[in-house]
Parts: C-alpha cells; sequence; structure tokens
C-alpha cells in the first residue's frame, strides 16, 4: 500500500528537475498523474503511467481547461503541486521591468491561477481522505532570506510564502490543505544554472562555485531532486493530515 493509494495528483513544470521527480514520487506512492509544462511531458507520462498536457501556468483560459481535461480523464483531483518556475539572477540595477513581470507572471501569478482553478475539484473530493486534499507549492530558501542578484527571484518566492499561509486558512474549513516546500540549491538544470551565474558573478571557475555554494549547506553539498519529492509526497499524504500553513524547508541546513 503507498501512501497515496487511489488520489489524483497533478504537477506542472514537469519536464524535467524538480518537477519530474516529484511525479515519480507521486506515482511510486499509489498516486495516478498528471503531467504538465509548456511542451506536453509525454515520455514521463508513459513512464509513470500517467496522462500529459502542454499547458502556460500564466493563461488563466488554459488553467480552466486543465481542470476540465483532469476531471475528464481522471475524474477530479486530490494534490495539486505548483512547481513552474523560473530562475534568474541578476543585479537590481540590471533588472528590467520585463523581467520583473515575467518572473512574476510565473512563479507568482502561476501558482495564484493554479491554486484558485483547483480549489473547485480539491474540494470535491476532500472528504475522501483523512486529511483532506493538499497544494503544495513549490517556494526556495529565496523566500526565507535574502541574496544579493536575487532580489527578483526572491520575490517570488516570498510571495509564494505567504500566499500559502493565506491559502492555508482561507481553505482549511474546506478541508483543503495548503503548504510551501523551501529547497536550497538542489542538483538540476536550474541548480546548476544557479553554479554557472555565481562563478560569473564572482569570476571563478564552476568547479570554485560548485564547491562555494555546497558550502553554503551544513552538510556539505547539493541537494539531490528526491529529497523534495520525497517532502512533497509526505505533505499530500495523509501523514500531514494536521500539517497546512507550513513551510517544509530542504535545505541542508542553509537557512539553520
Amino acid at each position: 500500500m503507498g501512501d497515496l493509494d487511489g488520489r489524483i495528483a497533478m504537477v506542472t513544470g514537469a519536464s524535467r528537475g524538480l518537477g519530474a521527480a516529484t511525479a515519480r514520487a507521486l506515482a511510486a506512492a499509489g498516486a495516478k498523474v498528471a503531467v504538465t509544462d509548456l511542451s506536453a511531458p509525454e515520455d514521463l507520462a508513459a513512464e509513470i503511467g500517467g496522462i500529459a498536457r502542454a499547458q502556460d501556468v500564466t493563461s488563466e483560459s488554459d488553467w480552466a481547461a486543465t481542470m476540465d481535461w483532469i476531471k475528464a480523464e481522471l475524474g477530479g483531483l486530490d494534490v495539486l503541486v505548483n512547481n513552474a518556475g523560473l530562475w534568474l539572477f541578476k543585479p537590481i540595477l540590471e533588472t528590467t521591468l520585463d523581467d520583473w513581470r515575467r518572473l512574476h507572471a510565473v512563479n507568482v501569478e502561476g501558482v495564484f491561477l493554479g491554486t484558485r482553478a483547483a480549489i473547485p475539484l480539491l474540494a470535491e473530493r476532500a472528504h475522501l481522505w483523512r486529511g483532506g486534499t493538499a497544494i503544495v507549492n513549490l517556494s526556495s530558501v529565496a523566500g526565507i532570506e535574502g541574496a544579493a542578484g536575487g532580489t527578483c527571484y526572491n520575490s517570488t518566492k516570498g510571495a509564494v510564502r505567504l500566499f500559502t499561509k493565506g491559502c492555508a486558512r482561507e481553505l482549511a474549513a474546506a478541508r483543503v490543505r495548503v503548504n510551501s516546500v523551501h529547497p536550497g540549491v538542489i542538483d538540476t538544470d536550474m541548480g546548476r544554472k544557479l553554479i554557472d551565474d555565481f562563478a560569473g558573478a564572482q569570476g571563478v571557475g564552476n568547479n570554485e562555485s560548485l564547491a562555494a555554494v555546497s558550502a553554503l549547506h551544513p552538510l556539505g553539498h547539493l541537494g539531490e531532486p528526491q529529497n523534495v519529492a520525497d517532502a512533497v509526497v509526505f505533505l499530500a499524504s495523509d501523514r500531514a493530515a494536521f500539517t497546512t500553513g507550513s513551510e517544509l524547508i530542504v535545505d541542508g541546513g542553509m537557512t539553520s
């Protein structure tokens, strides 16, 4: 028996990295999983026995269509993982208004639109599970502490953190739990881009940058995608039945 047997889950930004790892973990825990990205992650869906769809998380109409698709294909929704996101490393004086708007459109508005669109389906099935249904929003340690060169990204992930807490209070009566996960630097394409950006900003080689970024975590190394995926599975399951409005930090001690 898996922790998510009988659940229906959806993961945005699932083509690679944390999204793909999370989709695999949800499926391994027993959930039927729908995966979306700008290009439909068909290969991943086939691998995990799920379904895939192309989706732009910044489009209100696309979210409505995606909810209709999940209802028609799988019968409803029990777990929404708002994972889709962009990274930006720029000093504030070099950050354009277009940069700011694009990052907030994906990282913040995408989470808002997804949460709002999913609430009716989640509330409809909340009575089926001891812990109700669940939304898990991917934030970051950047939503907890600031970083030079990361002001725009900080803003988006801080917004996700507090949006999550407000939603948790508002949706508690409907038995929809809402929590956020805050990874440190994880060994994904986005994590490697951060290391590249850090190397450029510091004028050092990539090996030196990797060592410096790894040392930011007291455990001494980057996180693995599975570390974050396991946290999402926990929050989606009845093991977290009394957990809502929380921030689960998966950062190797980075914010300690």
